[in-house]
């Protein structure tokens, strides 16, 4: 090799050397200017997985939960399908579910469930999943599919897994997200009640009545329908929805409403065993 030719190649080595110690500035300075951002992340790549998901568990007792989420995720794209990466999306889907990220939470769960649905943490991670639902349920003046995908995912907790310590819980979730769905029909039932729209507010009410007793919403459903059905004249159906209240809720304000009601007309309470209300009203369960 000429001199010239020598020379070419020492300083084609030097400028290598340089770029690659700029690339290492650069990269040490973007972890500086990240104050949720551990050190460790640089051996992300190199680290084993249990090292990385013990550093997860350890940034969550630091209450850094988007670093923890880092070092789970990390764990499962580097090692697929090995014990350390179940572990890690459990973890994920926690970490996710406590920063608020719901819809992560929920797509992370609903991976592992797909993978794992008979492992010893499915019914957590099933839980979590439900809890993330019912975290996003909004007011009954607005959309309520967040309280029927609760329903169902804590259902499968319910269905799936009747002897873990998640069941109560569930249980309660899905009576508030009923609730909820019992309210929203509610809702429009008095909005078409107020404009005398009958036949529009009682198929409302009726829906709380057939799909939804032993909610919160059940008394007064019971009583708008006596409402709206005396106001169309329709009295034996008013007398029944009154008769089915009284039976199930006597102390109930509604019904000493619904009672006053019929009055006024010279009606009093009186169940039709033919009509709808009457075989609804069967299966009312006095103070659920």
């Amino acid at each position: 090799m000429n001199q010239v030719g020598s020379v070419a190649v020492k300083k084609a080595a030097r400028i290598a050397s340089l770029c690659v110690m700029v690339s290492v500035a650069g990269v040490l300075a973007g972890c500086q200017s990240d104050p949720d951002l551990d050190i460790t992340k640089l051996a992300a790549e190199t680290d084993p997985p249990e090292v990385l998901y013990n550093q997860g568990l350890a940034n969550i007792k630091a209450g850094k939960m988007s670093e923890a989420s880092r070092k789970f995720d990390a764990v499962d794209s580097q090692h697929p399908f090995s014990e350390w990466s179940r572990k890690s999306l459990v973890m994920s889907t926690f970490t996710k579910y406590r920063m608020g990220r719901y819809a992560d939470s929920i797509s992370t769960g609903d991976r592992y469930m797909k993978l794992y649905p008979e492992s010893e943490d499915s019914a957590y991670v099933q839980y979590l999943v439900g809890l993330s639902y019912w975290k996003q349920i909004s007011s009954v003046t607005q959309d309520q599919r967040n309280s029927v995908k609760t329903i169902d995912a804590m259902q499968r907790v319910v269905d799936n897994y009747p002897d873990s310590e998640y069941v109560d819980d569930a249980q309660a979730k899905i009576r508030f997200a009923r609730d909820q769905l019992a309210g929203k029909e509610m809702q429009v039932g008095r909005y078409y009640l107020e404009r005398k729209e009958y036949l529009a507010a009682i198929s409302r009410f009726r829906m709380v009545v057939e799909k939804y007793p032993n909610t919160n919403q059940i008394e007064e459903a019971l009583a708008r329908l006596v409402e709206a059905y005396f106001a169309m004249g329709v009295v034996q159906e008013a007398q029944t929805a009154a008769a089915v209240l009284g039976h199930n809720y006597p102390d109930s304000q509604w019904y000493a409403d619904s009672y006053k009601l019929l009055q006024r007309g010279g009606l009093e309470p009186r169940e039709n065993s033919g009509s709808w209300i009457a075989r609804a009203g069967r299966n009312l369960l006095v103070g659920s």
